[in-house]
C-alpha cells in the first residue's frame, strides 16, 4: 500500500477524526473508501445509466406524460 501526505485545516482534520472514531473506524479507512468511490465514479455512473436503459425496455406509461406532483405521489 502506498503512503501519501495530505494537508488540510487542523480543525477540519480533528473533526473528521472524531467522526471516524464515532463510526468505529479511522480517518485512513474513510479516506480509502472515499478514494475508491471517487476513482470509480464514472464506472458507477455508466452502470446506473445501463440499468436505467434496461428498465426503459420494460416500463411503459402508455404515452402518458406525468406531472411532477403525480410522479411524487406515494
Amino acid at each position: 500500500m502506498k503512503t501519501i501526505t495530505l494537508s488540510a485545516d487542523e480543525e477540519l482534520i480533528e473533526a473528521a477524526e472524531r467522526r471516524a472514531r464515532a463510526e468505529h473506524t479511522t480517518l485512513d479507512e474513510q479516506f480509502r473508501r472515499w478514494l475508491e468511490g471517487y476513482s470509480r465514479r464514472d464506472e458507477r455512473a455508466d452502470e446506473a445509466m445501463g440499468l436505467v436503459q434496461n428498465i426503459r425496455r420494460y416500463a411503459r406509461t402508455g404515452g402518458k406524460r406525468f406531472k411532477r406532483d403525480e410522479m411524487n405521489e406515494r
